[in-house]
Parts: C-alpha cells; sequence; structure tokens
C-alpha cells in the first residue's frame, strides 16, 4: 500500500515515466476527449457520474506529487473569466505561471505531443479544464 494520497496506478505509471516538460490536462465533463488531446496520450476516466470527481479535487491531489511550472486555462469566447479559475490558481499557489487562453487555442496546446495524460472528471462546471507543464524537482 502507498502512502500517498494519489493511488491510481495508471495516473502514477504516465507521471513516473514523464518529466519536466510534460503535460497533464485535467478535463471537465464536456472536454472532447478523443478530438480535442494528443493521439498518444493516455487518458484516465475519472468521471463516474456528474461532479465526481471535480477538476479541482484532481488537482488538489496531483500538486502534491508533481512540481508544476505552468498552468493553462480556457476562457469562453466573450473572455470572461470563470470563478474555477480562481480556485485553481489558488491550489496551484504563486509560484507557477498561470495563463489564460481561447477554446480553439487551448485545442491545440492539449493536442501537443508533450501531453502525457487526459484525466476526465466529472466536473460540471463549464470551461474548468487544466493544462498544466510538469517543471522540475528543486
Amino acid at each position: 500500500m502507498l502512502k500517498t494520497r494519489l493511488l491510481h496506478p495508471e495516473i502514477l505509471a504516465t507521471l513516473a515515466s514523464n518529466g519536466h516538460g510534460s503535460q497533464v490536462l485535467i478535463a471537465d465533463g464536456n472536454y472532447p476527449f478523443t478530438t480535442g488531446t494528443a493521439p498518444g496520450a493516455r487518458k484516465v476516466y475519472l468521471n463516474l457520474a456528474l461532479n465526481l470527481l471535480s477538476a479541482t479535487d484532481v488537482l488538489r491531489v496531483l500538486v502534491d506529487q508533481v512540481p508544476i511550472e505552468r498552468a493553462l486555462v480556457m476562457l469562453p469566447a466573450d473572455g470572461s473569466v470563470p470563478a474555477i479559475h480562481d480556485e485553481f490558481a489558488q491550489i496551484l499557489g504563486g509560484g507557477v505561471a498561470f495563463e489564460r487562453m481561447l477554446r480553439f487555442e487551448f485545442y491545440e496546446q492539449a493536442k501537443s505531443s508533450d501531453t502525457c495524460l487526459v484525466i476526465a472528471t466529472g466536473e460540471s462546471r463549464r470551461f474548468a479544464n487544466l493544462l498544466f507543464t510538469v517543471g522540475v524537482v528543486k
């Protein structure tokens, strides 16, 4: 038995086999998991039911597992900032570069071959997608 909060074997294996510069997408329940991600990315479906698990639940666990140097979030077409983006920033802390981009730009970033892991959540809040870049251990 592991002592860390993260116990999911596929997520652990993917994080352990990737490193600095790899990207991880935590996606809401509306995200196009098949067409909006890199073909080689491992997909893990944690979306058992609506609002189980939330994107913020997943992020709270992952921030303790890997260093995060950069985070991207998706903006609606009108440029408004969804409240969940503030929650993401608070969980990440002040040392992480936090960027916002429009939906189709975000999709292009998520389709990068650097995206090693896509985690589907049951998050029902719109634009609750976060793409982060793994940093280095200091």
